[in-house]
């Protein structure tokens, strides 16, 4: 099975809702790092050697057709020439709202990471090596992040050729990512999910 839609968009810019929404397009299942969560035994090694140069897509992505979110953000430029024929979406929203959220969900995870359940350590860190990786690395203030998030979304404009890219914010709702994907619209409402508390919930097991 081959990827056919991957978003390179980072957490907190939609991507649970871009999840739901792929599914629900026929396009799934769509990889998340909810997947690595709540499947560590099997995700986290494969993903401890892709931070580590030694990917195996295949095996990291058997039994899905999309993806979205970290890992997957991090690894645009290899997951464009792994699946060249794959269509491309980065979530997108103002970068302040962002760096706010980020700050209180994501960056905060991982800053605490220390005081964190055993059993959650590895995948905790191999998210840390991950996101640093991808350009925020602890310490950003929110001038900072700002900066970096601007960063890793002109560095993935500049990586993906336009016509194979939609920039995307999920407020826009269904129409353009239907007329990308060449799909009809549904007529229920765009999935609209993973608020900050949403987030704690998922990450705690709650959810």
């Amino acid at each position: 099975m081959s990827l056919k839609v991957i978003g390179v968009g980072v957490g907190r810019t939609g991507t649970y809702s871009l999840k739901l929404a792929i599914n629900q397009l026929g396009f799934g299942p769509c990889h998340h790092m909810e997947e690595v969560l709540h499947n560590q035994p099997v995700q986290v090694p494969l993903w401890v050697s892709a931070v580590q140069g030694h990917a195996n897509w295949n095996a990291i992505y058997k039994g899905y057709e999309s993806a979205v979110d970290w890992p997957t953000a991090k690894y645009f430029r290899e997951l464009h020439s792994a699946y060249p024929e794959a269509k491309f979406i980065l979530t997108d929203r103002s970068p302040e709202r962002w760096a706010q959220s980020f700050s209180h969900t994501i960056y905060r995870l991982l800053a605490q990471r220390d005081e964190a359940p055993e059993e959650m350590q590895a995948w905790l860190d191999m998210c840390n090596d991950t996101i640093v990786g991808t350009g925020f690395p602890q310490g950003l203030d929110e001038a900072g992040l700002i900066n970096a998030f601007n960063a890793h979304n002109d560095a993935v404009k500049q990586a993906i050729p336009a016509q194979q890219l939609l920039v995307f914010q999920v407020k826009q709702g269904w129409q353009p990512l239907c007329e990308y994907l060449n799909v009809t619209a549904p007529t229920e409402p765009f999935p609209r999910t993973n608020d900050r508390a949403e987030f704690w919930d998922r990450v705690s097991g709650k959810a």
